[in-house]
């Protein structure tokens, strides 16, 4: 599938060109050619996925975003193996996706750690399903319970965490199988602003300092810009791939940014494509005034 490049009001600088560059050049990981899924419902078959295409390179991180139903849910838990395609190829280092596998870790937004393990026996758990020693499994656990900053966690239950607490747990787990890609579908969806920005931090000096390729799904504009080097936009009704943004904004990313030229030029394509203005008013809702208040809250024209 051809890229289709920004506006042409907005140009990538030097360095985030050689950044993209380099990224493009190192090895495909993940192939979707032509991926299709079809539900049957009482209104006929519904088209979730049309023809989906696109390429993720070794330690890319992608984001995936689109209005409501374009089946960004859907497309990942394909790549997951947790749901069957019906037509296309979706390829992990040029192998057919069949099901669920150990190269690729999975966080959901819900908080899916066992409640009655520890979250040192949360994050050992796909260790020992690999088959390694409890004592090999313990001390791989401890490496990444560290990683994430909850040593001092690592025997307390999850019912005992805040919200991002166990988001960080639950990626500690994800990676300690060591996956060749992270799935993430809209991880920090439910955390509240402040939590989200200092998860959003946590997940960029993680991937920074590990051999990993991530790919995102949001429906923050924000996040999915902070976050990535390419933005995959889907459209819905089916949902396709509208357009592929490779982000112009420098990294390291840190949230100063969010007000740069950069950033905002970028933040304005992603609404022109998921809200584009119309003169359909059948989004309009029908109001009519039920009773006299007395005044007016907006000017009467």
């Amino acid at each position: 599938m051809s890229k289709i490049e920004l506006p042409s009001y907005l140009t990538k600088s030097a360095e985030v060109q050689q950044t993209l560059d380099t990224m493009k050049a190192r090895e495909v990981v993940l192939e979707v050619n032509n991926l299709c899924k079809y539900f049957s419902s009482g209104h006929g078959e519904v088209t979730a996925l049309n023809n989906v295409s696109f390429k993720t390179h070794r330690r890319e991180f992608v984001t995936v975003i689109g209005p409501s139903g374009c089946g960004k849910s859907t497309l990942i838990r394909i790549l997951a193996g947790l749901e069957s395609k019906s037509t296309g190829d979706v390829l992990l280092d040029g192998q057919q996706i069949t099901g669920p596998g150990p190269e690729r870790g999975m966080v959901f937004q819900g908080y899916t750690l066992f409640p009655w393990l520890t979250i040192k026996k949360n994050v050992m758990y796909g260790l020992r399903a690999q088959g390694k020693s409890l004592a090999t499994a313990e001390s791989e656990a401890m490496q990444w319970i560290d990683l994430v900053g909850l040593e001092r966690f690592a025997n307390s239950y999850p019912d005992e965490l805040s919200g991002g607490m166990k988001q960080r747990v639950a990626i500690a787990r994800a990676l300690a199988v060591q996956p060749r890609i992270l799935l993430m579908d809209e991880p920090f969806g439910a955390l509240d602003a402040q939590t989200r920005a200092k998860m959003q931090a946590y997940l960029m000096e993680i991937w920074k300092n590990i051999d990993i390729t991530i790919l995102f799904i949001t429906h923050d504009l924000d996040e999915a810009i902070l976050l990535a080097d390419r933005i995959l936009v889907l459209k819905a009704n089916p949902g396709e791939v509208q357009e592929v943004i490779e982000v112009p904004v420098a990294r390291p990313r840190h949230n100063d940014q969010l007000l740069s030229p950069e950033f905002l030029a970028t933040k304005k394509r992603l609404e022109e494509l998921i809200h584009p203005q119309s003169d359909d008013d059948s989004d309009h809702l029908n109001m009519i005034r039920m009773v006299d208040v007395g005044d007016h809250v907006e000017p009467l024209l």
